[in-house]
């Protein structure tokens, strides 16, 4: 009995060395796997939702082992409890050598290729619709006083839904920073798009939009008739702005709810997208006496009157100078 204790004991050290030993042996190479480089085989990694984990890995990365997927599935699960690291689905952009622990952390977040969108300020619902199909394979489009004109940045497997969510509150929250706005005393929100809308089609450049901005609301304010050209081609084109040919006198005539020659006050809605900058210069009430102007050519730009008589002079000029 005697004897049998010293070789108990010399065994269970034995075999607490050998546990150890592979214990740590077990641990280097855990640590070693996790943290090699991996080669990657394409240029954007794609996971499907609900993806095969193994598949993920054997389909994307170059000569793996089983121990290797083994170890990476270990680690993953060990993350997914402890660091709460999901796989997302999508599109990614990965290195071309990349360790595990990289990999994971790229995969646990959001996709990471952003596709963008501007929607110009002025646009028609027609060009908005070109740009949306290049990135989605169904979707809406949306009124022009539902979104604000701007550039916008998505996730590449995003639906339309979640894109759109995110222009509305957008504008949600532009709108809410600026309710208190002066200008908004007398003017709705939905004014606030028309009359953006009306600049954003006439105007050329910033200085020519706050021009133009004054005389709207200039004429506004006087109750004279606004009499935009773009009102009418919009009312000819039915908003797609495509006429082809230059407005004639009897163009002004044709009796259509949106033709500022014949309505009195704003159109019943906006006729174009609108961008923050537009908004912004309508804001500053930016003032001037002027109550008509006209596009010269020659200059290629707009002149400005402060009555009907200076305007009929301006205008006679050009026209003699063509």
């Amino acid at each position: 009995m005697g004897l049998e204790e010293p070789i108990l004991h010399y065994y269970l050290k034995s075999f607490s060395i050998i546990l150890v030993i592979i214990f740590l042996v077990f641990v280097s190479l855990f640590y070693f796997l996790i943290n090699k480089e991996l080669h990657f085989k394409k240029e954007v990694l794609f996971i499907e939702k609900g993806e095969n984990f193994n598949n993920l890995i054997l389909n994307n990365f170059y000569e793996l082992s089983p121990i290797e997927i083994t170890i990476f599935k270990l680690f993953y699960r060990i993350n997914s409890i402890y660091s709460k690291k999901k796989i997302h689905y999508g599109h990614f952009n990965i290195k071309n050598t990349i360790t595990f622990i990289e990999l994971l952390n790229v995969i646990s977040k959001p996709s990471n290729i952003l596709n963008k969108i501007t929607i110009v300020e002025g646009w028609s619902k027609k060009d908005l619709y070109i740009e949306l199909s290049k990135y989605f394979d169904e979707f809406q489009i949306m009124e022009y006083d539902e979104i604000i004109a701007d550039t916008y940045f998505f996730n590449k497997y995003e639906k339309f839904d979640k894109f759109y969510l995110k222009l509305t509150k957008h504008k949600e929250k532009y709108i809410s920073n600026i309710k208190n706005n002066i200008f908004m005393d007398k003017y709705t929100i939905e004014e606030l798009f028309i009359i953006g809308s009306l600049i954003e089609k006439e105007g050329l450049n910033y200085f020519d939009k706050k021009q133009i901005s004054s005389v709207i609301i200039n004429r506004l304010n006087d109750k004279i008739k606004l009499q935009i050209d773009a009102t009418v081609i919009f009312a000819l084109t039915n908003g797609n702005y495509n006429l082809g040919r230059k407005l004639s006198y009897s163009d002004l005539k044709v009796q259509h709810p949106y033709n500022t020659y014949v309505i009195n006050g704003l159109p019943p809605g906006p006729i174009a997208y609108v961008g923050t900058k537009t908004i912004e210069l309508i804001l500053e009430n930016y003032k001037t006496d002027f109550l008509f102007y006209f596009f010269n050519e020659n200059y290629n730009k707009h002149i400005f009157s402060k009555n009907f008589k200076e305007h009929k002079r301006k205008l006679r000029e050009y026209r003699n100078d063509k």
